[in-house]
């Protein structure tokens, strides 16, 4: 036993002198931006108006770890992502020591700003290993993210990533967790001894790449069997073909995608089946130091049927045509565009949407662009169903509105920027919602924004 146990030390280290010494490369990354902002008339009402200003920031790190060759460990949190002066989460003066440990707003209280973020979250942390086979990434990584802009979210999932390129040809499987069952509400017994109970996505798809753009193809299985302890699951399926091509002086990128399956396969009663489309196209040309384009996006609404949902997939919050009706950046720090029946939630609402938008820019000098847009925006249906899907409501008129945005930019330093600018609304109709003796009015909103990207 005792030459067995030297024999074994020995051969240990033999291994440990043979192997490879490897030096840690560690990468950083990140962005800090600053936003001060002022609303005018948030609400779009004609009556009983007010104005918001505030500030907000956020600080964002990635760090990568290059451990081997074709071996990396990455990592991305954010940090004081808030309000300035906000207070929700202590309840009186704003504190930046640390996160409070009785908060004011609990998961079950009220509030609508109760999960702001004031200290750190980790969003992201994978292993990146490249094989014979193609390369793999394992773990809470990017999700939500194909083709172009639309469509897309800037969302962290914990997935198995598999990429291998073959010539101009990149395939990618993807499995995704989504929703695990076991691990959630245990205490109230909703999901024990539930099976088949858990919401997964499985994803195939292909990129072709050729001279002036690549294109793509994306198949996409979302099996969200969590709602089974509401009698029904969700079994749907969705292909996204997109291209980008850059033809002469203009470059040409749209994507579409079209959503079917089951939205509701009920224990008992019917069924609801899906079938919605989206579409997007942009166009963007360059003349010398200036440039204009156009662009149109499109979700179809939910239709007349009750046992069929053809409301198509959602625009995304990584699609920002308007600097204030469709960006999110801003609407997310700030109490939602409300008045009657209606909200600003148009980029998930089961009405759909139609935006049709043009833009141009200018170079005044390499450090100073000025841009400029003009949106019309509009639901693609006018009626809704209620939760239940026994009747719906219509509202007064398709017409979200009409945004003009002028902003300009100045580049401090390479990295460091600073831009200036607004936005006016003319208030379409559909704020009224049901209400059509409701009266609403335009709105205009200013902002100024530091950005440090490093």
């Amino acid at each position: 036993m005792k030459k067995f146990l030297v024999v074994l030390l020995s051969l240990g280290l033999i291994a440990a002198f043979c192997a490879t010494a490897s030096a840690l490369d560690v990468k950083f990354s990140g962005q800090y931006y600053v936003v001060g902002t002022y609303d005018n008339n948030d609400r779009l009402v004609d009556e009983g108006k007010y104005s918001r200003a505030s500030f907000f920031q956020r600080a964002r790190v990635q760090t990568q770890f290059n451990i081997a060759e074709g071996l990396s460990f990455t990592t991305r949190f954010d940090a004081l992502e808030k309000t300035w002066g906000q207070s929700d989460w202590f309840g009186s003066q704003d504190r930046s020591n640390s996160r409070q440990a009785t908060p004011k707003y609990t998961a079950t209280g009220s509030g609508s700003n109760r999960n702001v973020q004031e200290n750190i979250e980790f969003e992201r942390a994978f292993v990146t290993f490249a094989t014979k086979l193609g390369t793999f990434d394992v773990g809470y990584q990017a999700a939500d993210q194909w083709g172009t802009v639309f469509g897309d979210y800037e969302n962290s999932r914990p997935r198995i990533k598999y990429t291998k390129a073959f010539g101009p040809f990149t395939v990618l499987a993807v499995f995704e967790k989504y929703f695990e069952s076991d691990s959630s509400n245990e205490a109230s017994g909703s999901y024990i001894g539930k099976t088949d109970a858990d919401g997964d996505n499985y994803f195939l798809a292909g990129i072709y790449n050729f001279k002036g753009g690549n294109a793509g193809l994306l198949y996409k299985y979302m099996a969200w069997h969590q709602y089974a302890v509401s009698g029904y699951k969700t079994d749907l399926h969705a292909l996204v073909p997109y291209v980008k091509a850059t033809i002469g002086p203009v470059y040409v990128e749209a994507e579409a995608a079209y959503a079917f399956g089951k939205k509701a396969k009920m224990d008992s009663g019917n069924d609801i089946d899906k079938s919605g489309w989206n579409a997007y196209i942009m166009a963007k040309m360059p003349v010398g130091p200036a440039y204009f384009g156009a662009q149109f996006a499109w979700v179809k609404g939910d239709g007349d049927d009750a046992t069929k949902d053809t409301s198509g997939p959602a625009g995304g919050n990584d699609y920002k045509p308007t600097l204030v009706l469709f960006n999110v950046d801003y609407s997310s720090w700030k109490p939602n565009l409300t008045t009657c029946n209606s909200s600003n939630t148009m980029k998930d609402d089961a009405k759909g949407l139609q935006v049709f938008n043009v833009f141009a820019g200018y170079n005044v000098t390499p450090k100073l662009t000025f841009d400029g847009a003009l949106s019309f925006l509009q639901y693609d249906t006018k009626k809704q169903w209620n939760t239940a899907r026994t009747a719906q409501s219509e509202i007064v008129s398709a017409s979200i509105g009409t945004e003009l945005d002028l902003t300009a930019t100045y580049k401090i330093f390479d990295n460091l920027t600073y831009m200036v600018g607004g936005g006016y609304i003319w208030a379409g109709d559909a704020w009224k919602g049901t209400n059509s003796a409701a009266k609403v009015d335009n709105d205009y909103f200013l902002l100024n924004k530091l950005t440090l990207n490093f």
